[in-house]
């Protein structure tokens, strides 16, 4: 899954996004206010220390992508997806109530979060779902990995602000080196299902898209990140309720296994793991919070393997590494140049 840091605000954007990309697994909710011209309030410390938060959410999404598999072999993707919706949205909506925050308002705004909620939720969401019924979790988790990828080179294209460097184009091209090494480029892509991976590509392409046209559109609502991101789950979870009944039929039975892997996936991976994320940005900031990101698909790896008795080569782990390795360095940005004192100026 593809995570999502709640962004700092600057003065022209309310998005971290691409730039600060993390993982699989939820939206990225605007700032809501200009730290400049509102003083940020104190944080508050968690009783649980934000190591061990890092930790859960780590494995909450690493094992995301193991859920989705075991939640396919008794449900269609579409009703995976629906499901993962639903228990996510009421998550948050619980949350809300505990914090008594409201829904946001304006058509303006639902119908920005509409476009968010397809391409950061209904879209990537049913994509991982379908593509794992032909490719192994852990294909699913490092093709995942690429996100942060997508997310360098379409906002070289679709934002002034956000200008390459050497280092970052460098970490680009090793980034899609990876991705060749993790499909076997050089045996001519042989045993590999197209059609999966190509879904599970086009899902980690999705989120910056979505990221990017959030960080255009939903700046300044005055709206907190709870409530742009419950909404969006709400309406993410009205658009798979729609498409569902199109394309699948009401299960004849209800497996517990699938079953419980649906809800763990929503309350968890989707629910759960926002709010986790949430406390960590504001407790350490977003630049750490996204380094999840790169422990997502070692965990996934790892439990596809030992779990599912997903078949492991060595081209996988490597090119997973250079992947990792090159989404890294697209994430770096120049240093500031220190102000030089006046008395130190050269005239």
């Amino acid at each position: 899954m593809s995570t999502a840091t709640p962004p700092r605000a600057p003065s022209a954007t309310a998005q971290d996004k691409p730039a600060e990309p993390t993982g699989s697994t939820g939206p990225t909710a605007p700032a809501a206010t200009n730290p400049a011209a509102t003083p940020a309030p104190p944080v508050q410390r968690s009783a649980v220390d934000w190591r061990l938060r890092f930790a859960m959410l780590s494995l909450i999404w690493g094992f995301s992508f193991l859920l989705i598999k075991v939640g396919t072999h008794g449900f269609a993707p579409f009703q995976v997806t629906f499901g993962r919706l639903f228990f996510g949205t009421a998550v948050l909506a619980v949350a809300m109530l505990v914090k008594r925050d409201r829904l946001p308002r304006g058509a303006r705004t639902w119908a920005h979060l509409t476009v968010a909620a397809f391409f950061l939720n209904a879209l990537p969401f049913s994509l991982f779902a379908y593509s794992e019924l032909t490719i192994p979790s852990t294909l699913a988790g490092i093709c995942n990995a690429t996100s942060p990828l997508w997310g360098m080179l379409l906002s070289l294209v679709a934002l002034s602000e956000d200008r390459p460097t050497r280092r970052r184009v460098a970490g680009l091209g090793i980034g899609f080196l990876g991705v060749l090494t993790v499909l076997g480029a050089w045996q001519g892509f042989s045993g590999l299902d197209f059609t999966g991976t190509a879904m599970a590509l086009l899902a980690s392409l999705s989120y910056p898209v979505g990221w990017i046209y959030i960080r255009r559109t939903l700046a300044g609502t005055g709206s907190s990140n709870l409530s742009l991101t419950g909404a969006q789950l709400f309406v993410a979870t009205l658009q798979l309720a729609v498409v569902t009944p199109l394309f699948t039929t009401l299960p004849t039975s209800l497996p517990l296994g699938p079953l419980l892997a649906v809800v763990a996936l929503g309350a968890l991976g989707t629910g759960v793991a926002l709010l986790v994320q949430y406390g960590l940005v504001a407790e350490v900031g977003p630049t750490t919070a996204q380094m999840v990101t790169y422990f997502i698909p070692v965990i996934a790896t790892a439990a596809g393997v030992a779990l599912l008795g997903e078949q492991l080569s060595w081209n996988t782990p490597v090119g997973a590494a250079i992947v990792l390795a090159g989404a890294a360095l697209t994430q770096t940005r120049p240093r500031r140049a220190r102000p030089v004192p006046r008395g130190n100026r050269q005239p």
